[in-house]
């Protein structure tokens, strides 16, 4: 397909930098295949919509609807003229070592991994989830750190796939990943076939709830990178999955520093205590157990 002769130039200005990473999903949820983050706003390319006002207005409405109440963004667009942005925003992303056995890296890049290293080749699409988060990059360092050989997983709002994909090349015999947005689970089934990780990663279009997750059956480990506002509700319905048993793991990210005495709270009572931490930047992830 050839690229078209414009693009339209979305961008977004938000007064709270920890806003940024909602905002981001939002618009990779619109179809923004990358999004940039610069000094002062997030900024995105879309191929040429057949009406500008009213992407941009559904752009407006995306961006609110995952924001807090009260937050104020600035949207603004413009046309400009095809300059292979793909390849200028290419030039920006590398292979990233995430955690000791971990390597995530764009399918166009190179590297030689070290022995026990795995390399998991993962591109920015449609979906979120590409080692270019801090919330991803969490998950995978204590996902490395906890998951263990035949684990059975659940992947929560699973998006890329890149959870899933990890925890089977790490060891786990079975990875189920949740994601109700279809345009994520062609990207994710692109990522699964790239990482040869077909019929141990298994896709599943649906909305994570309680009897949806009851139906998959009982799991070892459970990952849920989504937002904390979805995290919350669901902690009883993942010590449900996890059985109850002690030897159950659950690693939840997505979470602003300021959010996790929030999350802690309902986790403990829904039966869960924290047992590990990972934090960068302002987000917090962690590990939570069961408690027996």
């Amino acid at each position: 397909m050839s690229a078209p002769d414009r693009w339209l130039v979305l961008s977004v200005r938000l007064d709270d930098p920890d806003l940024r990473a909602l905002a981001s999903e939002a618009l990779v949820g619109l179809g923004a295949g990358a999004v940039q983050e610069t000094a002062d706003a997030l900024v995105t390319y879309l191929a040429l919509p057949a009406d500008p006002d009213a992407l941009v207005e559904d752009a407006r409405g995306a961006i609110a609807d995952a924001l807090p109440a009260g937050a104020a963004p600035e949207l603004s667009w413009r046309w400009q003229d095809d300059e292979d942005w793909a390849r200028t925003w290419k030039q920006g992303l590398a292979p990233r070592v995430v955690s000791p056995r971990l390597v995530v890296k764009p399918t166009w890049t190179e590297w030689h991994a070290a022995p026990g290293q795995i390399v998991l080749d993962v591109d920015p699409q449609m979906a979120f989830g590409t080692g270019e988060h801090a919330t991803t990059r969490g998950c995978l360092r204590l996902l490395d750190r906890v998951v263990r050989e035949g684990d059975r997983v659940l992947d929560v709002g699973s998006g890329s796939a890149i959870l899933a994909i990890a925890a089977v090349r790490l060891g786990a015999a079975e990875a189920v990943a949740v994601e109700y947005d279809p345009d994520a689970n062609i990207n994710a089934l692109e990522n699964v076939e790239q990482n040869g990780t077909a019929g141990r990663v298994r896709i599943v279009e649906a909305l994570a709830e309680p009897g949806m997750m009851a139906e998959l059956g009982r799991f070892d480990l459970v990952l849920a990178n989504i937002l904390s506002g979805v995290i919350r509700p669901l902690l009883p319905a993942f010590r449900d999955a996890l059985g109850g048993s002690p030897a159950g793991r659950l690693i939840v990210s997505g979470i602003l520093l300021s959010e996790h005495a929030d999350v802690l709270r309902d986790a403990e009572a829904a039966g869960f205590r924290m047992q590990m931490t990972d934090e960068e930047d302002e987000w917090w992830s962690a590990l939570l157990v069961p408690v027996a």
